[in-house]
């Protein structure tokens, strides 16, 4: 299998999952503030794609964080099922699907953003490689809850689903030390894959 055909089906399972999750949503409208951002950078990849294809590591994580993000668009983050049942089981004190989505949020953008850095040869120096990809990660963790903070001025009430905070004032707190955790161990455990795939031409299978 060439990697233009494993990068397709990498593209329709994510096409599957996103078509899955608009069909009856929870709340349609908090699914369509969910994934339009996730929507937008595929297609922005999507147009990268004849100029500068990606590893297929980053393709994959990419793909896992935005099925990630079509799950939670359909039953909100909050209400997510199988969350629900390991909240119940285990009597938490929220649905913490929340909280994972958020680890991803900072696992795949990391090695996005370190592919960028090393190929465009943005970043030079390796020592400061991982420092600033794990600032990159937060920088964007904190726009996302910035955009959820304008959401809440705008959309008020009609926008809680949305925010997904259960009631934890520390939610925005919390998500970006998620974010935080995740863009570490993304650099910890994948980083030497990543450094092959990268040296090998893209041509290294999972």
């Amino acid at each position: 299998m060439n990697d233009s055909h494993r990068h397709l089906i990498y593209l329709l399972i994510g096409l599957i999952v996103f078509i899955w999750s608009a069909i009856e949503p929870l709340e349609r409208f908090t699914w369509f503030l969910e994934v339009a951002p996730s929507t937008i950078f595929i297609a922005v990849l999507i147009y990268m794609y004849p100029r500068f294809p990606l590893t297929h590591l980053t393709y994959l994580l990419i793909l896992f964080w935005s099925i990630v993000i079509f799950i939670g668009g359909h039953y909100t983050y909050a209400e997510m099922p199988l969350f629900n049942t390991i909240r119940d089981q285990f009597q938490l004190d929220r649905n913490y699907y929340d909280r994972f989505a958020h680890v991803i949020q900072g696992l795949a953008p990391a090695i996005f953003a370190r592919e960028i850095f090393i190929r465009r040869q943005i970043v030079l120096h390796r020592r400061w490689l991982a420092f600033l990809v794990v600032c990159v990660c937060l920088a964007f963790s904190a726009a996302y809850e910035l955009l959820e903070f304008f959401s809440a001025l705008v959309g008020g009430a009609q926008v809680d689903a949305f925010l997904g905070t259960q009631g934890d004032v520390w939610d925005p707190q919390w998500d970006m030390t998620c974010a935080l955790i995740g863009a570490v161990l993304s650099l910890a455990l994948f980083s030497r894959m990543h450094d092959r795939q990268m040296n090998k031409g893209n041509n290294e299978s999972l």
